[in-house]
């Protein structure tokens, strides 16, 4: 095992990957940017260095600093976590090159699946059963509209160098064509710095199924199993959860072979992701392959009981695989929530400001992965989650049950959160039937929006608000006579204290 790693990435993975590293006796080495001088992975880290300002351009997207500080520092190991350089060929090489370990995929792996055409081609090749659609990126509109013609509107186009629902556009018309294309093509230049963009046939409400793989590089390749992503907004995951209501133990076997098969195929090695359309009729079409550790890993390591970020790391080291395929089957039900700091009442505008107070759920089968603290200043530097809330129940009703108590239980002051989105969602009667697809959220979100608080909620409120107020008074008229005492009972008295929280809580429970 490596005596020292770097962790290239901030926030709750970070965090993740350093408490990894330090249970496997592994000195850590953290990266911050200025932005991040009091954050808590810097502090969690045996060693912190600063690489640069607060943009991702100027510090976390810089790879060259990020391999001089792995040197200065006698790294002997880089991991990049997800987001930032995880997905990068030349900075996998350039980290190669430099005699480092880079924990991840092979750089030619990753060139083989980073881009989404040649994925598809390389699925084509094996068997893997894709989406219809284009290969190579799209010339111009013209061209467009004669493929889409061919496959039947409507049509996605998608961006060929990235994912997270950036350059891509469901185009339902030959009118829509053009200016579809091109605002999916800035959008991708932007994201991605390369606006190649394709086109697939577009699946009416399927779900979005992925597959966990691991391999070693020993010639061992398995399925982890599948995880349920269809909560989603302009395609971005926001719930996930492992296994899903929707596939078989047959279909699970099916799909599993078929990610290995595609993960051969590539060469890959340590962790990474098959994501997957299914249908209502139990066909499934490849997508894509994530060549990183996934945001929502936490959901397979509670029903696999397989760390993942520990074999990431034991596989780049040489390790052998000590389990076969026949070892995995999923245990119980996981959810996981994203936590992240924007008001879905406003249409999920972004929220910063400082965590002046945050109180962590606990009890049976509760994980919190987390990068925040109380003091914690959040920014609009850098993506809105905070935290990821994690639940494991014996099956999906204990789950859904236990996650939406452990929602309420968590208290985030400072900053608007999606933690009362969250709520909503599971007491939805669809969702907690599983009735669900990519397109759910965007149908129902409405209605989740819509929801007006219960009456005993406002009655609540009200009494709050009253005690708040006089407390205030009381405090005022004490400090005409002892202005000393005076200012101590007013500080920290705004509409977010403990009474208003308490009749938040309240109306959560109703």
């Amino acid at each position: 095992m490596f005596a020292k790693v770097l962790i290239a990435n901030r926030g709750e993975i970070a965090l993740r990957v350093i408490r990894a590293c330090h249970e496997l006796g592994v000195k850590t080495v953290a990266v911050y940017s200025e932005a991040d001088v009091r954050a808590p992975h810097m502090r969690e880290a045996d060693e912190a260095i600063l690489i640069g300002p607060p943009p991702s351009s100027q510090s976390y997207l810089v790879g060259e600093r990020i391999i001089e500080v792995a040197k200065l520092t006698d790294a002997e190991a880089i991991h990049p976590g997800y987001g930032f350089l995880s997905e990068r060929e030349w900075f996998a090489r350039a980290v190669r090159d430099a005699g480092i370990v880079w924990v991840g995929p092979p750089a030619e792996a990753i060139a083989a699946m980073g881009s989404k055409t040649s994925a598809r081609t390389l699925a084509v090749a094996n068997g893997v059963p894709v989406v219809p659609g284009t290969t190579e990126p799209l010339e111009n509109a013209k061209e467009a509209e004669k493929v889409a013609k061919k496959f039947g509107y409507p049509v996605l186009l998608k961006a060929a160098a990235g994912g997270g629902g950036k350059g891509m556009r469901v185009v339902a018309t030959a009118n829509e064509m053009s200016g579809a294309l091109d605002a999916a093509r800035r959008e991708a230049k932007n994201a991605f710095g390369d606006d190649a963009v394709y086109l697939e046939k577009f699946v009416a409400q399927p779900r979005h199924v992925e597959i966990q793989v691991l391999a070693d590089t020993h010639g061992t390749t398995l399925s982890l199993g599948e995880r349920e992503c269809s909560v989603q907004r302009r395609h971005q995951k926001m719930i996930e959860e492992a296994p899903s209501v929707a596939v078989t133990p047959e279909l699970r076997k099916k799909m599993g072979e078929t990610a290995v098969r595609a993960a051969r195929a590539a060469g890959y090695v340590n962790a990474g992701t098959c994501e997957f359309l299914l249908d209502k009729s139990g066909e499934f079409y490849f997508l894509e392959m994530n060549t990183r550790l996934q945001v929502e890993h936490p959901v397979t390591e509670l029903v696999t009981g397989i760390d993942l970020v520990q074999w990431q790391l034991r596989i780049a080291a040489g390790e052998k695989l000590p389990f076969k395929q026949a070892d995995i089957s999923p245990r119980g039900w996981a959810i996981e929530c994203r936590i992240t700091s924007e008001d879905a009442s406003n249409n999920f505008l972004p929220s910063t400001g400082r965590i002046a107070h945050l109180h962590l759920p606990s009890g049976p089968g509760v994980r919190w992965d987390g990068g925040i603290e109380a003091g914690s200043e959040i920014g609009l530097y850098y993506d809105p989650m905070l935290a990821k809330l994690i639940v494991w129940g014996a099956d999906r009703e204990q789950a859904v049950t236990r996650m939406r108590r452990a929602l309420v239980d968590l208290i985030i002051q400072g900053v608007e959160t999606s933690r009362d989105f969250h709520v909503r969602v599971m007491d939805d009667d669809e969702f907690r039937r599983g009735d669900i697809d990519i397109q759910w959220l965007e149908r129902r979100l409405p209605s989740l929006l819509e929801r007006r608080p219960s009456e005993e909620f406002v009655q609540v409120a009200a009494i709050a608000g009253a005690l708040l107020a006089e407390r205030n008074r009381s405090a005022r008229a004490v400090s005409r006579s002892d202005p000393a005492t005076g200012a101590s009972a007013l500080k920290g008295s705004t509409a977010a204290d403990s009474w208003t929280q308490a009749a938040r809580i309240e109306g959560l429970r109703d």
